[in-house]
């Protein structure tokens, strides 16, 4: 499993968790550990001060609410704890996650998920504009639109080539 470095306390049993998790979900367990590096770099107590946006994978505060708890609950959780919501929020994708892109994208922007690489990101009050804006690093080609394969090189971006090789690797 990758980036288990990164993992400061209880590492033997965040990394069976993560495992359970990922067979649950048949994902690759590498594509969730990512995911959680690149929203958190693993620390469980992260918090985004502009969003408040906490833990593992940068629950927001209506996010938490919905699976029945709060960022101050999370925060307060250990890293393994915590994995028992990262799974709740994941279960509903269960069977639409079919990359290490879509895994990403289930955490950054799930009406992407099993797009075409040219999707671009918007809602119906979420305009693509003010999408690129608050997601400068993203938007590559800075026409305030981030498409799909836009997410991927910003999924992918400073991880190792070893690493990369395996996030790009179909199921586990």
């Amino acid at each position: 499993m990758i980036l288990l470095e990164y993992i400061n306390e209880n590492r033997e049993q965040f990394a069976e968790k993560v495992k359970d998790i990922a067979y649950n979900l048949g994902i690759n367990e590498n594509w969730l550990m990512a995911v959680m590096f690149k929203e958190s770099t693993l620390n469980h107590k992260a918090v985004n001060s502009y969003t408040g946006a906490t833990g593992l994978i940068q629950f927001m505060p209506q996010t938490a609410a919905g699976l029945g708890t709060t960022t101050e609950a999370l925060k307060n959780m250990s890293n393994v704890e915590q994995l028992n919501y990262v799974y709740r929020y994941f279960k509903p994708y269960k069977y639409r996650i079919n990359s290490y892109v879509d895994a990403y994208l289930t955490v950054f922007f799930p009406r992407a998920v099993g797009k075409e690489p040219g999707y671009i990101l918007r809602t119906e009050t979420l305009p693509a504009e003010l999408i690129a804006s608050q997601n400068l690093a993203m938007d590559t080609n800075r026409d305030f639109a981030i498409t799909k394969q836009e997410v991927e090189a910003f999924a992918l971006k400073n991880f190792p080539q070893e690493i990369i090789d395996i996030l790009l690797k179909k199921k586990a």
